[in-house]
Parts: C-alpha cells; structure tokens; sequence
C-alpha cells in the first residue's frame, strides 16, 4: 500500500490521525503526517477510511509501487 498527503491542501483537521492511530499523526502545526516507518499502512484496516474522513481530499491510498 502507498499513502500521499497531500501537504498543500491537508487544513490539520485531524481525522486521518483519529481513524487510523497507529499511522497518521499531527506535526508541530498540526499537519497531517505519517507515524515514521508506517509509510505503507503496515496492515492497518483503516487506513483508507482515514483517507475518506479527510474533508479536504489530502490523503491518497493506492497499491504499492504508485
């Protein structure tokens, strides 16, 4: 799995990171960000459904390799 945030149009909402923990976190000004070495999902059912709640589209999830 690959994920891509989108740095210009993340606005820090934060429901990546409350869907799905253990691989989206908030930096120092509240961006969206993956939790380092959890770049490929690792696993993680929600991941695409963080994607979903993002309210600005910043989160893409596609398969590994894109």
């Amino acid at each position: 799995m690959h994920i891509d945030i989108d740095k210009d149009r993340c606005i820090g909402a934060g429901q990546c990171a409350l869907a799905a923990p253990a691989v989206f976190t908030q930096d120092d000004d509240g961006y969206s960000t993956l939790v380092p070495g959890r770049a490929d999902g690792a696993g993680e059912t929600m991941v695409r459904e963080a994607a979903r709640a993002c309210p600005v589209s910043a989160i893409t999830v596609g398969p590994a390799g894109d």
